[in-house]
């Protein structure tokens, strides 16, 4: 019997994470023959994302060898994933997010006449300079999707003000809610997968823990300067410990570790695979992030987040009182900081567990979804 096949396109690590509860839910629906491409656009942190969830690509794309720009960069992964496109001859093709794989794989898909599914569909900065490029991205991918599953009500309503047919759209929850339950159980089972993070708790001990992440675009040079800033006036504090994350973009890593490097209450480490950070942003008492994925996983532990960006598309965290948006100020982000730290009252009305973001179960509901379109079986 013919089974319709399906192609999951990612190919970083936070679309990794929250995509590998749908290759798992689809892969249990035998009617349909799931295949995923993995891009390679981060290699190691994709690697660190996929082998945390066991997953092994049916097909990868080499990384572009070429230094520069985003435009070089989309032009190898178009004209990659088209090649692979040829190969697989999918049905349907699902991409996520806003990611320039995301961007790529869309238009391979559109120029092939091949339906999308868009997972984490409608999320909307309403501004295209923040995030960029990603809103621009994950614009076009609303344009050209013929089948959006939205993790929010508010995602949901910024789809139907741009005139998306309301059959088109589903209201499934976010997939990082499903990704962080089963990660949280593996550790349960399995404290040795935090290995990776247990040396720099340790050091910590009997401090508060700040963890922040900062890798987007936007705040590529005087707003990461300012940030590093900030967190080497926060560092003076003798009462917590700065845990960085490093991202390995050295337009990142190389400002960080010049103005932080050597500091006896900061931690640069390498790139934490997923079951490692979990541990860690579970054991902080304050989060600073730029990241979209962290805003969504920090309300679910319960641990306050402080944004480091002057916009966000997330806004359920920060209505449901679990995150601030502060921007990139160096007076900004160490007032915030410090506030948090010595307000034990603020502090406790954020580090509330908020499921925000979703109960667990869409990526259950994206596979049914998907199941029943690609088999004519939807009502």
């Amino acid at each position: 019997m013919h089974r319709p096949r399906l192609l999951v396109v990612f190919g970083t690590r936070p679309e990794a994470i929250k995509m590998a509860p749908v290759v798992a839910a689809l892969r249990d629906r035998p009617q349909i023959a799931t295949r995923v491409l993995a891009t390679g656009q981060h290699p190691m942190l994709l690697k660190q994302a996929l082998d945390a969830f066991g997953i092994v690509p049916d097909a990868q794309i080499a990384p572009s060898r070429a230094a520069g720009s985003l435009d070089a960069a989309l032009a190898h992964l178009l004209v990659a994933i088209g090649g692979a496109m040829e190969r697989e001859r999918p049905q349907r093709v699902v991409v996520h997010g806003d990611t320039l794989t995301t961007l790529a794989a869309t238009l391979s898909a559109h120029l092939r006449g091949i339906p999308v599914a868009h997972v984490e569909a409608g999320l909307r900065s309403g501004d295209l300079s923040a995030p960029w490029p990603e809103e621009g991205s994950r614009r076009v991918a609303g344009v050209l999707a013929d089948l959006h599953l939205a993790p929010t009500a508010a995602a949901v309503a910024a789809l139907r003000a741009e005139n998306v047919p309301a059959g088109a759209i589903h209201l499934t929850g976010n997939t990082v809610a499903d990704a962080l339950c089963a990660i949280r159980t593996r550790i349960a089972a399995e404290p040795a997968l935090t290995a990776g993070v247990e040396p720099v708790l340790a050091r910590f001990a009997g401090k508060r823990i700040v963890t922040v992440t900062v890798h987007r675009r936007e705040n590529h040079g005087a707003p990461l300067e300012r940030i590093a800033e900030a967190l080497a006036r926060l560092a003076m504090r003798e009462d917590i410990g700065i845990v960085v994350p490093l991202h390995p973009n050295p337009a990142v890593a190389g400002p960080l570790s010049a103005r932080l490097g050597g500091g006896d209450r900061v931690a640069l480490l390498p790139a934490l695979d997923y079951p490692a950070f979990v541990r860690l942003m579970a054991a902080s008492a304050l989060i600073l992030t730029d990241s979209g994925g962290v805003q969504e996983e920090a309300p679910a532990l319960g641990v306050p987040v402080l944004v480091l960006r002057d916009v966000t598309e997330r806004r359920e965290g920060v209505v449901a009182g679990g995150v601030r948006v502060i921007g990139t100020q160096t007076a900004h982000i160490v007032a915030a900081a410090g506030a948090l730290l010595d307000d034990p009252a603020q502090h406790a009305a954020m580090a509330v567990a908020r499921d925000c973001y979703g109960d667990g179960h869409a990526a259950r509901r994206i596979a049914d979804i998907l199941l029943a379109v690609m088999t004519g079986n939807m009502g």
